[in-house]
């Protein structure tokens, strides 16, 4: 079965990022390029979970579930989870958190938004609780799900990562960050996945491809 062309994309930044993430843009100037007509969407979310989930779904209202897809980096990576098992939707995880409200707990407190250190937020103990609610039970159709991971990711386990999305397509990188710095080289597995037209570049700095060991 030939999978569907995404018509309509999410992406959804990490903690403390932006829209102007490096992988935001890259993905969607390659959209501008090579495929105008998909529907592209990366809003600036807030830093209660609750309000990012509202914006979440606001912004994909009216968007058809079968063509669509949500893509999501480190924390947007959870929410791209959640959505997509609250939608029914295709999903793309960059180095997604798997326990956020674990990892952050230490992150309580004023931060500072990584692309412009003049903006300053609260992060609340109140916000844990607001991700606990969020994290869906299991993920219920791994097939939906392609994901990136670096084993060399500073900040989450890869093993966890790989564990949580068991089925899934997923792109085991031997090094990369958790940034995902070598972005590019990986836009050719993600492409594939959304069924978009092919990045030319070449290079693959993974162990494996397609599904996951089981």
């Amino acid at each position: 079965m030939q999978p569907v062309t995404t018509t309509h994309l999410l992406y959804l930044h990490g903690f403390r990022s932006s829209p102007q993430s490096f992988k935001a843009r890259m993905l969607q100037t390659w959209l501008q390029q090579h495929a105008p007509a998909v529907v592209w969407c990366c809003p600036q979310l807030p830093p209660s979970p609750r309000a990012a989930w509202q914006a979440m779904r606001d912004a994909v209202r009216g968007w058809p579930v079968t063509s669509m897809a949500v893509l999501g980096s480190s924390l947007g990576g959870f929410y791209a989870t959640a959505l997509a098992e609250h939608l029914g939707c295709r999903a793309v995880v960059l180095n997604p958190a798997v326990d956020p409200a674990r990892d952050l707990a230490r992150h309580v407190g004023e931060q500072t938004a990584y692309h412009d250190p003049t903006q300053h937020f609260e992060f609340a103990a109140a916000h844990l609780d607001e991700l606990r609610a969020l994290a869906p039970a299991s993920i219920t159709r791994p097939e939906r799900y392609a994901a990136v991971i670096a084993q060399g990711d500073e900040l989450l386990d890869w093993r966890e990562m790989s564990a949580r999305y068991r089925g899934a397509h997923i792109l085991l990188l031997e090094g990369s960050d958790h940034a995902l710095s070598d972005f590019e080289q990986q836009l050719p597995f993600v492409l594939d996945f959304l069924a978009l037209p092919r990045a030319r570049c070449s290079g693959r700095s993974a162990t494996a491809m397609g599904q996951s060991p089981s």
